[in-house]
């Protein structure tokens, strides 16, 4: 039987394993969140958290519903934003101009809102005018 020795560095690694898992925790919390709607792709943008910094815009922007790799493109292809930039080394300019772009389109949320509203006016006889 071998027995493992433990150099001085070893310390050292774990800190780092656990750092990369909780910022991989975090981004899978912020995921769910913008996909759910709770929060905006902009805010994450404007605020950069610690955990998005090395995160690229591609991956913040197709964690939103319905935002596939194509919408993501040429949406930073108009722009002028490449796919692969983290969102920590986003000048300012380009963070006020991607936030308000995004800020302009409905979240998931006021699409599910206005979809449940359109529902209900459809499933209420009432709602119906009479001309």
């Amino acid at each position: 039987m071998k027995e493992t020795v433990q150099t001085p560095n070893e310390p050292q690694r774990l800190r780092a394993l656990e750092h990369a898992n909780s910022i991989r925790l975090a981004r899978a919390e912020l995921k769910r969140r913008i996909a759910d709607g709770e929060t905006s792709a902009a805010d994450v943008i404007l605020e950069c958290p610690e955990a998005v910094r090395k995160w690229t815009v591609a991956e913040l922007l197709m964690s939103q519903r319905r935002w596939g790799s194509t919408r993501c493109r040429k949406f930073l292809e108009r722009n002028g934003v490449s796919e692969i930039k983290p969102i920590g080394s986003l000048t300012e300019r380009q963070r006020r101009l991607l936030a308000e772009q995004l800020s302009t389109r409905p979240t998931p949320a006021q699409l599910r809102e206005a979809e449940q509203a359109e529902q209900n006016e459809q499933a209420d006889p009432r709602s119906l005018a009479i001309c």
